[in-house]
């Protein structure tokens, strides 16, 4: 089983999949890791090939990922608006939406320019896009943590308790 973290840009999955791997020893996997990996910044492929592109190769990308076994599975912020991938990872894992309030994220991600999305200001952008992707991620999610008042440690080990994950030698 794989552990799918999603969420808004800057709500803490990269930290959580680390604390998670502390946790658990279980191999992280970030999807938009993977695709610059293959592809190059992200930044770039937006610029010169556009959103849609992207998610083209996002979708490519999460597939692949999804077929693999006990990972810790960070996906993109918008990863999860598509139902095609939302399939893809259930096949094999369990779905955490980090619910993250707009004024937490805005001041993770202000200054950040490796976050297309974010062109415009983070908090003009932040403010546009999470009450659009707010029930996607709602829907998909098989369980929901709210995230501001924890620490990334105690996420992970809301997470590895729920769903009985032990770290194995």
């Amino acid at each position: 089983m794989n552990i799918v973290l999603c969420g808004m840009m800057g709500c803490g999955k990269t930290t959580v999949a680390e604390a998670l791997f502390r946790l658990t020893g279980m191999e992280q996997v970030d999807t938009d890791a993977e695709i610059v990996k293959a592809h190059g910044r992200i930044a770039d492929i937006f610029e010169k090939f556009g959103e849609a592109r992207f998610r083209e190769i996002e979708t490519q990308t999460v597939k692949q990922i999804a077929l693999r076994d006990n990972l810790i599975i960070g996906t993109g912020g918008g990863c999860v608006l598509s139902g095609e991938n939302v399939r893809a990872l259930r096949q094999n894992g369990k779905i955490i939406f980090l619910r993250t309030r707009p004024e937490t994220l805005i001041k993770r991600v202000e200054g950040d320019t490796e976050r297309p999305l974010l062109a415009g200001g983070a908090a003009k952008r932040i403010n546009e896009i999470l009450p659009a992707r707010t029930p996607k991620y709602t829907a998909a999610a098989d369980e929901i943590i709210d995230t501001d008042e924890l620490s990334p440690e105690e996420i992970a080990r809301m997470i590895a308790q729920k769903f009985g994950l032990v770290k194995t030698d």
